[in-house]
């Protein structure tokens, strides 16, 4: 199993180029099951969790052909119309084949979702939404089964901000019956990526960007190219690396108005940063402030942020308080983080961090994705050797991470 050597100390100094964002690409793949025409989509990054939802659609028979950044895509002979279990259980994102599955075929068989271990993600917004539109649904020996002759557009309320379950229900309404509205829905950049690469396709949908999806259902959907929108957690990523360890770094292929909440606290925190169309630029030259903050849906402040802006604040100078009010378990990364010379308490759900001088490497070990960002921007800052085990976590998420910090500077180096 791979693990990830790190030599901290160095300052960043340099250009990266920012890949395309994870959390579009997976539903606009997914997207590819809608039509039986061909979709031809760009900067689409090379990641694990690309291979698997790849992976899981070829075995239902869609035509994928990838080529670095870009994937080619065509749906016109789908036969097996069951997402199973060896394959859904590392990545919850899998559910995303239920919607276009059930809207353009009128059955689907879908394994009940894995993933990162960050807490509970239940799927009953998605199955209510579906319910609603007229699907018949049950659920069997972990197995979803639904069917429907053709969904009906309705009016969805779903009682809690979910963005999959956006997505899901979104790529189910463009094929449906009528009009379906999509009350409360998420708002992140990655949701309206997905609707516009379907209007590209010839879906109707209005609102793209709020929280009301207004969605006239058309007959079938036809080929479309797409380029996939910047990562906005790599981009705040490699910030906060650079924060933490000071340096002058110039992230390509981005936008600052992604992530705009995270911006706002890096310069709270000390951080230089100016911006174009397409670039950020961040010098750091001190040591951080702390920061506190409070994690909340689109355009507040990512959860997807919060253990790499913990990580900063480890080092920052004064007390930060983080609160995590998306997923319950999702400070599993403080205990790794207090490893390397972290002074970290937790009260229930929110985390108390004292700042301290430094980090000191030592052995640390990934529990999920964003977990193992954090460990490396630790491990960047750290005094001595840092040795990262399980980052398998990081390659779902994050497109040759050692590759792109070792060409700004950082001794980082994956070794068996």
């Amino acid at each position: 199993m791979d693990k990830l050597l790190i030599r901290g100390g160095n300052r960043l100094s340099g250009d990266v180029v920012i890949s395309g964002a994870k959390n579009a690409a997976l539903p606009i793949l997914c997207a590819g099951l809608l039509t039986a025409d061909t979709l031809e989509l760009s900067n689409v990054p090379n990641l694990q969790d690309v291979t698997t939802i790849l992976k899981l659609m070829r075995q239902m028979g869609l035509r994928a052909e990838q080529n670095d950044h870009s994937v080619t895509l065509n749906g016109g002979d789908i036969t097996k119309l069951e997402a199973p279990y060896e394959l859904v259980k590392t990545m919850r994102a899998s559910i995303l084949v239920l919607g276009p599955l059930l809207s353009r075929f009128g059955e689907a068989k879908v394994s009940l979702p894995g993933g990162c271990a960050i807490g509970s993600r239940p799927v009953d917004q998605h199955i209510k939404g579906l319910q609603a539109m007229g699907a018949e649904i049950t659920i069997d020996a972990g197995y979803i089964y639904a069917k429907a002759k053709r969904l009906k557009g309705t009016r969805i309320v779903t009682d809690m901000i979910t963005v999959t379950g956006t997505e899901n229900l979104l790529m189910a309404a463009v094929l449906a019956d009528g009009e379906t509205v999509l009350e409360n829905a998420a708002r992140e950049p990655e949701v309206s990526d997905l609707a516009h690469l379907l209007v590209a396709m010839g879906a109707r949908i209005e609102g793209i960007g709020s929280d009301r999806l207004v969605i006239q259902g058309v007959d079938k959907l036809h080929g479309a190219s797409h380029t996939v929108i910047a990562d906005r957690i790599e981009t705040g990523t490699f910030l906060c690396a650079v924060a933490a360890v000071g340096g002058d770094v110039t992230l390509k292929n981005t936008r600052s108005s992604l992530l705009d909440a995270a911006l706002d606290k890096l310069r709270e925190a000390g951080a230089i940063l100016t911006s174009g169309d397409d670039w950020i630029r961040v010098q750091m030259a001190r040591r951080p402030k702390a920061v506190s903050f409070r994690t909340t849906e689109y355009p507040g402040f990512p959860t997807d942020m919060q253990a790499q802006f913990m990580a900063l604040n480890c080092i920052a100078e004064g007390t930060s308080h983080v609160t995590e009010t998306i997923f319950e378990n999702r400070f599993m990364h403080v205990q790794e983080l207090n490893r390397l010379g972290a002074a970290i308490d937790i009260e229930g759900n929110t985390a108390i961090v004292k700042g301290v001088e430094k980090f000191v490497g030592a052995p640390v070990m990934a529990t999920d994705l964003r977990a193992s960002a954090s460990l490396v921007i630790a491990g960047l800052a750290a005094q001595g050797e840092t040795l990262i085990e399980r980052i398998y976590h990081l390659d779902r998420g994050y497109d040759r991470m050692e590759n792109k910090l070792s060409s700004i500077g950082a001794q980082i180096e994956r070794v068996k």
